[in-house]
Formats: C-alpha cells, sequence, structure tokens
C-alpha cells in the first residue's frame, strides 16, 4: 500500500466516524472536569431518563430530514398537546390505556392531518409544521386551562418511567429465591444478551457481504464490533450497579429498533433515501413520492405522541410550557449524528450518537454548574459545526 492510499484511508475513516470520535472526546473532557461524576451509574441513568424524548423524537425527524432536508417544528407543541390529553382524561377517571392510545392516536393524526398539506397540496413543510407549532401550542393551553395537571395513575408512572419503581425487576433474584442487592443480575443478562445477538448479526452481515462480493475490511468491522460491544456490556454494568433496566430505556430501543428496520430492510426506507437524493427521478421510476412524505410526518407525529406519554410520565403531570424547544432537540441530534441537510443521508445509528453527545453536553455542563445560556451557546456552535461540515463533505465530493 501506497503513502498516499494510506492517507485516504485515514481521511476516510476520520470522516466515517467524526462524531465517535468527538463523541469519546466529550464524554472524555466531562469525565475528567467533573471528577467522574458523569460516569456514575446514577449519572448515566439520569442520561437516559432525562433524553427518552430526544431519542423518540429523533428517530420520527430523521425520515423527515431525509426526504431532502425537511424538518417538523411543531412536534414540541404536539408533545404538549398529546400528553395534556391524555393527563385530563386520566384526571377524569378514564382508563390508562384508553388515555395512552387517544395520545398516540392524536400524535398520529396531527402528523397526517400536517403530511396532507406538505404532500397533497406542496405547502413547504416549514411553514405547515411552524403554523402547527403556534397552534397546538394555543391548544394545550386551552386544555389546561392555563395550569398543571398531575397524574396519579402509578401504573402509568411505573411503565413509562416516571417514578422510583420505573425499572424492570430482577426476575433471576426472584427465581432463584436471592436477595435483592446490586448488581441487577437481569440486567447484566440483558446486556450479554444483546452483546451476542449484536456480534452474531454482524457475523451474518460479513457472511452475505462475502457471497455478494462485497468489499470489506475485515479488521475495521472487528474493531468497530468490539468496541460497541463493550460498550453495551460496560453500560448494562452501570445501570445493574444502580437500579436495573429503566423502563424508558425499553421504549427508546423499540423505537430505535423499528426505524433502524424501516430505513434498512423496507421499501419505503429506499423511498426516503430516494426522494431526498433526486426527488424528480424517484417520481419518473414509478414511486408515488406524496405517499412517502404522508408517511414521513404522519411517523413523526405518532412519534410526538409517545414522546407526549414519556414526557408526562417522567414529569409526573404536564403543564403549558413542556415541550418547549423539543422540535430543536431532535433536530440538533440529527444533524449531529450525521444526517444531510439537503436530504438522502443519514442513519439510525449516526442519530442515537447525536443524542447521546447533546445529552452529555447537557449534563457535563449542568454538574459543572455552566449558567443555562452559555449551555444553549454550546449546543448553537455544535450544531453550526455538524452542518458546515455535511456542506463542506459535499463540496469535496463534487
Amino acid at each position: 500500500m501506497t503513502m498516499e492510499e494510506k492517507k485516504l484511508n485515514v481521511g476516510a475513516f476520520f470522516q466515517k466516524y467524526t462524531m465517535v470520535i468527538a463523541l469519546v472526546a466529550v464524554v472524555a473532557f466531562f469525565a475528567l472536569r467533573t471528577g467522574g461524576k458523569t460516569l456514575f451509574p446514577a449519572n448515566i441513568n439520569n442520561l437516559i431518563a432525562q433524553n427518552g424524548y430526544v431519542f423518540v423524537l429523533a428517530s420520527g425527524m430523521l425520515l423527515c430530514i431525509l426526504t431532502g432536508g425537511n424538518i417538523d417544528l411543531s412536534v414540541g407543541s404536539v408533545v404538549c398537546f398529546a400528553a395534556a390529553i391524555g393527563a385530563v382524561l386520566m384526571k377524569a377517571g378514564v382508563n390508562m390505556w384508553i388515555a395512552v392510545f387517544a395520545m398516540l392516536g392524536i400524535g398520529l393524526a396531527i402528523g397526517t392531518f400536517q403530511g396532507f398539506w406538505i404532500a397533497k397540496l406542496h405547502v413547504p413543510a416549514f411553514i405547515a409544521t411552524l403554523s402547527g407549532m403556534y397552534a397546538f401550542r394555543g391548544f394545550s393551553n386551552v386544555v389546561l386551562g392555563g395550569y398543571q395537571v398531575s397524574i396519579s395513575n402509578q401504573t402509568f408512572l411505573d411503565l413509562f418511567g416516571g417514578g422510583a419503581n420505573c425499572y424492570v425487576p430482577d426476575v433471576i433474584r426472584q427465581i432463584f429465591g436471592m436477595e435483592a442487592g446490586k448488581p441487577n443480575l437481569t440486567c447484566l443478562a440483558a446486556g450479554i444478551l444483546a452483546t451476542v445477538i449484536y456480534i452474531l448479526m454482524t457475523l451474518r452481515k460479513i457472511h452475505v457481504q462475502k457471497k455478494l462480493g462485497i468489499h470489506q475490511s475485515i479488521t475495521g468491522t472487528a474493531i468497530t464490533t468490539a468496541l460497541i460491544s463493550a460498550i453495551i456490556v460496560w453500560l448494562t454494568f452501570k445501570l445493574a450497579n444502580h437500579k436495573g433496566i429503566p423502563t424508558v430505556l425499553i421504549w427508546i430501543c423499540l423505537v430505535l429498533g423499528i426505524y433502524q428496520y424501516i430505513t434498512t430492510k423496507t421499501a419505503i426506507g429506499r423511498h426516503l433515501y430516494a426522494v431526498g437524493g433526486n426527488e424528480k427521478a424517484t417520481a419518473l421510476s414509478g414511486v408515488k413520492t406524496r405517499n412517502v412524505y404522508w408517511f414521513a410526518y404522519a411517523s413523526i407525529g405518532l412519534m410526538a405522541g409517545l414522546a407526549g406519554i414519556l414526557t408526562a410520565a417522567r414529569a409526573r403531570g404536564i403543564d403549558p410550557t413542556y415541550g418547549e424547544g423539543y422540535e430543536m432537540d431532535a433536530i440538533a441530534s440529527c444533524f449531529i449524528g450525521g444526517a444531510s441537510a439537503y436530504g438522502g443521508i443519514g442513519k439510525v445509528s449516526g442519530m442515537i450518537i447525536g443524542a447521546v453527545l447533546m445529552g452529555v453536553i447537557n449534563q457535563g455542563m449542568g454538574i459543572l454548574g455552566v449558567d443555562a445560556n452559555y449551555q444553549k451557546v454550546v449546543k448553537g456552535i455544535v450544531l453550526l459545526v455538524a452542518v458546515i461540515f455535511d456542506v463542506l463533505s459535499k463540496r469535496q465530493k463534487r
């Protein structure tokens, strides 16, 4: 291998794993500055719980961005509106599951409604969702009467992550009649199982690529697999030494798994990338691009409903200010995670890195006592740098 080829390989490596390297650097920085506090089991648990809505909303937002850099500015208001409806219903004595399905249904209906204007009448997504942002924030105030509504349904709080008992029980200790204590054996077993499944899936992918004659770097794949496996084991060990698996993590993993499948294994996933890459060519190939837009915005609406459930459960209620800025956290997570501002490029795995990076920055600065205004400045700079990197990468390819 020549020196020039080595430089190209090194450059390609850093370009591909820029955000991973940045995440590692940020985690290390805050761990050193806080004396390791950011890596305490309780803080890692809080990081997951506090950013549950970000992972959920960013998953839906990624599909909108794939269609051509489009975004949904209304999701924060929809989160508040859906949660407000659910809280009011539960306060009135309505069955918890009816309230849950009402919140999901409202989110889906709003997403479909906004998707109609965008897909059918070609109203710019920015305008259609900006109007929704104002309208549904107003509806939230009307439903709540301007006051906070509390939620006391303990089953709802525990199931969606809003209480001291919102953790998966240590089933293994219960089965073998062992005393409750740390570490949480069920959490450890789940982590080991997840690691084994991930390794088997990676080996299967290598086998399939080899059969298809696709070139692959065995060394690079092995290093990546080893690192991700180590992270999974380390994370579960940390959680096991706190209270175990928080229920909100189950919802996050479920959403991420579904969206990973949609974007990599389905026809609609391929159509999302195709529309973002070249909408006219995609339409000429026979794809109904209108339905692609409709699907993307119905999806983000449904995720806003779920985020409303998680938000209401964590806060044990809802007030008219909840959800403010949620849309910006979701958008930032996608762009920082490598989604292109022009559409057609972006992965769920990258979005996860972006969401974790934003969460670590928020938590680290909070522990250090950084002023809230400066925290916004830092997040703005991080987002700007990520988008600039995307723009410069596009220029280099041209």
